[in-house]
């Protein structure tokens, strides 16, 4: 077995390996859908044990291979809360090959900052928050030699979008982000989004509902039927009109040019204040997880749920 994080920057300072996070076994999973499902339902065999998919492993890639699969991609929007805030700092750290500030702006850190946000403490949400890396672009501009990824091939970025209602200027930057016309490769979409809404249902699905009408009509190439949402619930309609939104959501995701992932939270952690125990507990967080997966479907979004990944792990402010 490999430590990928062998030749990354503070490797032996921060003390993370890769098999401490992930413990590779075989087989591998055959394909996406099947990755996802074995990524949602694995866990770990004690508390902090590296994490183990059910069923299939999945694929722990390289840095120079991360570099080719975000190649593919004209942009990377990532869209959501502070989880994905994390996740693209995740993907930095990964891109420059840095344990210990590969998810911040380190290059125009004052001497206190470069010790507090170091290692873990970059995640730290109240000193480090601030100096995250919201797009590559700002380190090929700022720090270029830090990428082991060949900066004009590469794009990603995160809008930070955390209630609904959507505010209008949010909106906004995200039709700024999407061409009119049709790009030589496709976009990419992740999205996640909760707790700021306090696990409830609907407020996500609606929040979903109004990014995917954004960026449609602002980017029509997207998919002509690429959001196809239910109208309605009535049973009346039976099995066919289900049917007919499930292959067209099929024909999206096959289509090459709208992949679209929408993760769900974390579990919480014993930190988490007692007044939220209830709406935003362990309870509400699995069944939450395990609907929003079944009404991203229905709008051909792919979903990957971190509930059973994270529940037996140390959290890093404990919520």
């Amino acid at each position: 077995m490999i430590d990928t994080f062998a030749s990354y920057k503070y490797r032996n300072t921060c003390n993370i390996s890769s098999l401490d996070l992930h413990s590779p076994f075989a087989p591998l999973c055959a394909d996406r859908e099947s990755m996802l499902t074995a990524m949602a339902s694995g866990g770990r065999i004690g508390h902090d044990a590296p994490y183990m998919p059910r069923g299939c492993d999945m694929r722990w890639f390289s840095t120079e291979e991360i570099c080719e699969i975000l190649s593919r991609f004209e942009k990377v929007i990532i869209l959501g809360d502070s989880m994905m805030r994390h996740v693209v700092g995740s993907i930095n750290v990964l891109i420059r090959k840095d344990l210990g500030y590969g998810a911040v702006t380190d290059w125009n850190f004052s001497p206190e900052e470069r010790q507090d946000c170091f290692c873990n403490y970059q995640f730290n949400v109240k000193s480090c928050s601030v100096q995250g890396i919201f797009k590559t672009s700002d380190v090929a501009k700022n720090d270029p030699e830090s990428l082991a990824c060949p900066a004009d091939k590469i794009d990603v970025i995160i809008e930070q979008m955390i209630r609904f209602p959507i505010p209008t200027d949010e909106l906004d930057r995200l039709r700024g982000l999407l061409p009119p016309k049709k790009p030589a490769r496709p976009y990419a979409f992740i999205y996640g989004h909760g707790l700021w809404n306090n696990l409830d249902l609907q407020a996500t699905l609606d929040w979903l509902d109004t990014i995917l009408d954004t960026s449609v009509q602002a980017a029509p190439w997207l998919s002509s039927t690429s959001h196809s949402r239910p109208k309605s619930k009535s049973k009346s309609k039976g099995s066919r009109a289900a049917a007919i939104v499930a292959a067209k959501s099929e024909r999206d995701r096959t289509a090459g040019f709208w992949p679209r992932l929408f993760m769900t939270p974390n579990a919480a952690g014993k930190e988490k204040p007692d007044e939220w125990v209830v709406s935003q507990g362990n309870k509400a967080l699995m069944i939450f997880e395990e609907s929003v997966g079944v009404e991203v479907g229905r709008r051909g979004v792919e979903h990957l749920g971190t509930w059973n990944m994270t529940i037996q792990s140390n959290k890093f402010d404990g919520v």
